[in-house]
């Protein structure tokens, strides 16, 4: 890939993931349950070999694969990242054993991954988590007990297994923060479905003295947030992928639509006010998807600026879309707003992804402080 476009053979792979987004996984994600986890779509997934590109790949080849799945299928989109969100910290930071139990079965689809990070008073700021994680004097080899609760997050709680960020008081605010693998099955950890606006399954969880042990850290005690931030700096370009293969989708719909429509003697397309509208939305999108593939491109190549560049990646994207879906929406008309219409299911997917991951302040907060760093060290 140049600065500006992608190789053929990186096109050609594109094509064939919204082929199959449409043809071999939209009819399972039909089948499912909005709000439920759908298995049947895991395996499929699996099958194919997608969710393994989640691990073996790097960032640029993840928002490929996102961009084109969600331009045919949404519902497989959002399947196969949330495998990856919650089983990137395994991958990264969890120990052999860990490894070896998990990942095969979440490669395959086999096992559903969660990450639990945000709490009902810990969204945007995810430094002030409070779930709090004691110490177990009476556990052997020593351990914890987790107590507290964890909401809005995906796949809960229906997931097999959740990477679980808590308070371990090794120090004030991020410092005092590790993540554990926890096991579904744990004594102690219930859940509940939430009823969202976005179709995906979302849920609460609730630690009533939940025991982990050593053996379910990922990485060291208190390095918790650095887990958290990893993973989160190599998903956030990817949210935008997700949501300019939404906003490119959105933009094909508006554009076969506008060319077709008649209206006022022509066509909707031989309407200036119409014309201009499709060129703004056209030329946002495109911008969007450059600056998520730099911004994946730098992550690849280790520069420094990583977080300015995801967060950038990410904020642009997501706005970008919610921008687009809704003057495609606007020019579609009322029959956009039925039930089952493309733009109908699109408006409800693009409104999330300017709130999850960091919502759309936070990353300018980060934008801005990166920024500003850069100035001080000159």
């Amino acid at each position: 890939m140049t600065g500006f476009a992608l190789g053929v053979d990186q096109e050609e792979w594109c094509g064939q993931l919204r082929a199959l987004a449409v043809q071999r996984l939209r009819p399972l994600a039909e089948k499912g349950e909005p709000g439920r986890v759908n298995r049947p779509l895991l395996a499929a997934l699996g099958e194919l070999g997608l969710l393994e590109r989640v691990f073996a790949s790097g960032a640029l080849e993840l928002c490929l694969l996102r961009e084109s799945l969600a331009y045919g299928c949404t519902e497989a989109e959002t399947a196969l990242a949330l495998q990856g969100l919650g089983a990137y910290p395994v991958l990264r930071a969890g120990s052999e054993e860990q490894r070896e139990r998990w990942l095969p079965r979440v490669r395959t689809g086999r096992a559903v991954a969660a990450f639990a990070l945000s709490e009902p008073g810990a969204g945007s700021d995810a430094a002030a988590l409070a779930l709090a994680a004691t110490a177990d004097t009476a556990a052997a080899g020593g351990g914890w007990r987790l107590s507290g609760e964890k909401c809005w997050i995906s796949n809960a709680p229906e997931a097999d297994f959740y990477t679980v960020f808590a308070r371990t008081g090794e120090g004030p605010g991020a410092k005092g923060v590790s993540a554990f693998l926890v096991p579904a099955d744990r004594p102690g950890l219930s859940g509940a479905p939430l009823d969202m606006l976005s179709p995906h399954p979302i849920g609460s969880l609730a630690f009533d003295g939940v025991p982990v042990g050593p053996r379910d850290l990922l990485g060291e005690p208190g390095r918790g947030f650095r887990v958290a931030m990893d993973t989160l700096n190599l998903f956030r370009p990817s949210v935008g992928a997700f949501a300019v293969g939404m906003a490119r989708a959105a933009l094909d719909a508006t554009l076969a639509y506008t060319a077709d429509r008649t209206a006022f003697g022509g066509t909707l397309s031989d309407l200036q006010a119409v014309a201009h509208r499709v060129a703004e939305m056209a030329t946002r999108t495109e911008a969007a998807r450059l600056l998520v593939y730099a911004a994946a491109g730098a992550y690849d190549r280790g520069a420094g600026d990583v977080p300015r560049r995801a967060a950038m990646a990410k904020l642009l994207a997501t706005e970008t879309a919610q921008y687009v879906v809704d003057h495609a929406v606007q020019l579609h008309g009322a029959v956009a707003l039925q039930r089952g219409h493309l733009l109908e299911h699109l408006y409800r997917e693009v409104r999330a992804p300017r709130i999850y991951e960091g919502a759309s302040e936070v990353q300018r907060t980060i934008i801005a402080k990166e920024l500003y760093g850069a100035v001080a060290a000159r």
